[in-house]
């Protein structure tokens, strides 16, 4: 990493932790040359990162401005400043975002999936019922993850499963909490079998629709048994 794309994480840091809230002002750039022992020159260089991602903006005669996190442009940012927001608004959102990308991709499936694609997706189910009935979570959660992978490798388009790939940590902890709990492991199995024989079909329509019956499940699984056993007794 060079020094420039080390102060640009620092600063990142910085601004996601709230040393630097929404709209605040950075420090001129001899300041923060003299804070990181570095060059004016590697400032200018952080800075320029930064706003080729949007996470700040330039005024001119002003300074360098923070942007408010809906308003950057790179997913990893985005992804590590939402880790920082309530529990609660995360896990929502996650499953929003889920949705979006996740209907539409078991529909892509449906169409293109292969016989070994199939395969891999019934082991992945396989294993989420072995590891339900030893109670182990964490084989669970990785089977689960497994078979969501599978279905965005099954759309035959190299894309669709970047745009998965900086979720990975935080889905995992999601799934850690909600998979511990047996009846959600339960219902889960159900939805997968589901869109399993979905996709054995071949058919795109009933494949986004066991999918969305999914999600659906998920949310409501997690407001019934997470944040209902969460909240205040």
């Amino acid at each position: 990493m060079s020094l420039s794309e080390d102060l640009a994480e620092r600063l990142l840091s910085a601004i996601i932790d709230g040393t630097y809230p929404p709209d605040a002002v950075l420090p001129p750039e001899a300041e923060l040359a003299e804070q990181s022992s570095v060059s004016r020159l590697t400032v200018r260089e952080a800075v320029k990162q930064l706003r080729a991602q949007n996470v700040v903006r330039v005024v001119r005669g002003r300074g360098t401005y923070v942007n408010p996190p809906d308003r950057w442009t790179a997913l990893e940012p985005v992804v590590r400043a939402a880790s920082r927001s309530s529990h609660t608004s995360l896990s929502e959102r996650l499953i929003e975002a889920r949705r979006l990308i996740e209907n539409g991709a078991t529909e892509l499936a449906a169409l293109r999936r292969s016989d070994t694609d199939l395969a891999e997706l019934r082991e992945h189910l396989t294993a989420m019922r072995d590891a339900a009935d030893a109670g182990d979570t964490e084989q669970f959660v990785q089977s689960d993850i497994d078979f969501h992978a599978t279905v965005m490798r099954a759309t035959g388009n190299l894309f669709v499963p970047l745009l998965f790939e900086p979720f990975g940590p935080l889905l995992a902890e999601g799934r850690r909490e909600t998979s511990a709990v047996p009846q959600i492991r339960v219902n889960a199995i159900a939805h997968h079998e589901a869109v399993l024989s979905a996709l054995e079909s071949g058919d795109p329509d009933r494949a986004r629709r066991a999918m969305d019956a999914h999600m659906n499940q998920t949310a409501n699984d997690y407001r019934t048994h997470v944040l209902k056993d969460s909240g205040p007794s």
